[in-house]
């Protein structure tokens, strides 16, 4: 079984080249408000972070994946696996899917991917994830791929309109 990518698309580790696109990513304040992001990166910053991913996920309990088209290695998107706790074999995901590619399935595709690999290679028993309330879009991908809203953090963000509820979504693996 190839873990981590399809017919379109292929999650890989980060690479010194992604730094131009991360920097973008991580410094465009729309997003921020979906992450934990209170601030700018420096490209010093997510050059030591690309140096740091070589890391193993047992060790920084984090891993980010580049999203990128097979046919041509464009990155296209980030998925993320985040405190992850082998003890209790679960982790959190997050996922950007970059404004040119999104509502095409990239991000259904690459949740089913991140789930086999975080599943039947990992070994984990749940995936999470904390999505506020107003991400309407990211709620609907979540549900859609299989994840269920099993509870609601109430004022759990504070936005610029006051503070706003999450929703916990989680994966549970049955198998």
């Amino acid at each position: 079984m190839a873990y981590l990518e399809n017919n379109q698309i292929k999650l890989r580790a980060l690479e010194p080249e992604d730094l131009d696109i991360l920097y973008k990513w991580e410094n465009d304040a729309d997003l921020w408000r979906c992450g934990a992001t209170i601030a700018p990166y420096s490209r010093f910053a997510i050059k030591e972070y690309i140096a740091e991913s070589r890391l193993d996920i047992f060790q920084t309990k984090q891993l980010r994946l580049m999203i990128v088209w097979k046919n041509n290695n464009e990155p296209i998107g980030t998925i993320d696996l985040y405190d992850f706790d082998p003890t209790n074999q679960r982790a959190g995901v997050g996922i950007l899917i970059d404004a040119a590619y999104r509502g095409k399935g990239i991000g259904k595709q690459t949740l089913h991917l991140i789930k086999d690999y975080a599943f039947d290679f990992l070994l984990l028993k749940q995936l999470f994830a904390h999505i506020p309330k107003q991400n309407e879009i990211s709620l609907k991908l979540f549900s859609k791929s299989g994840y269920s809203n099993t509870a609601c953090l109430k004022e759990w963000v504070k936005t610029n309109a006051g503070f706003e509820d999450i929703y916990v979504m989680q994966l549970i693996n049955d198998n």
